[in-house]
């Protein structure tokens, strides 16, 4: 099981990571002190669960979880010293909820449990765009796009690595990928997993922050109640 964690207080995630190391069939893929940092990472070190925190600075624990609820993993097991969102952690599909000072025995029960919904639920197959870079014939994982902007006869799709032009259209891709992508304007589409806020200008125009980029896609007045119910609810 690959491993990240999660948390804001360097003594607390050198305890998690020395536990972890004690249980078998576990590798620690990383740390990191805070939500967005974790949601960076999360295409580059594809971890199968996060030993998550509560309370931090920033995206906090809560915040964190709710954001992968649509992805199915990785998996959540929260790491806290408060008692007070377990209800909320296991609404949000959290695997276990533990209090620090964590236990051995307890972290791998959590392990155990992780592990098992894992053989439950195998990694989906990997979706890719298919599209031209001058003029060779590419993909990308849709796991690595920011944001899909349409332009003339084509759409042009922002990932890590630079952009794609690919001849589909984004009513064909919102319909293909309804759970993976969400519509800011009639020219945007973006995977839920990239947003992280908005930004609202004097003008009153509303633009989107998303995980990644410096771009910052408008958002129309038509779907800017579904992106604020995506960002309050995850």
């Amino acid at each position: 099981m690959r491993l990240l964690v999660v948390d804001d207080e360097p003594l607390a995630r050198a305890r998690l990571i020395a536990l972890a190391g004690e249980c078998e069939g576990v590798e620690i893929v990383g740390s990191v002190d805070d939500g967005e940092a974790a949601l960076g990472l999360l295409d580059e070190l594809q971890p199968d669960a996060l030993l998550l925190d509560i309370n931090m600075p920033g995206i906090d624990g809560i915040a964190l979880a709710q954001r992968l609820a649509p992805r199915g993993r990785p998996h959540v097991i929260f790491c806290t010293a408060y008692d007070s969102h377990a209800l909320t952690a296991f609404e949000l599909g959290a695997v276990d909820y533990l209090l620090k000072p964590v236990r051995l025995e307890r972290l791998r029960e959590a392990l155990q449990r992780a592990q098992r919904r894992l053989d439950e639920t195998p990694r989906d197959t990997v979706a890719y765009l298919h599209g031209r870079l001058g003029a060779e014939q590419v993909r990308i994982a849709l796991d690595e796009v920011l944001c899909l902007i349409a332009e003339e006869k084509y759409v042009v799709v922002q990932h890590r690595r630079g952009e794609l032009l690919i001849e589909d259209s984004l009513r064909q891709l919102e319909e293909a990928y309804p759970a993976q992508l969400i519509r800011l304007h009639r020219n945007c589409l973006v995977p839920p997993a990239r947003l992280l806020g908005l930004k609202t200008l004097p003008d009153g125009r509303v633009l989107a922050r998303l995980d990644g980029t410096e771009s910052s896609p408008e958002i129309s007045r038509r779907n800017l109640p579904a992106v604020r119910k995506l960002l309050r609810l995850g």
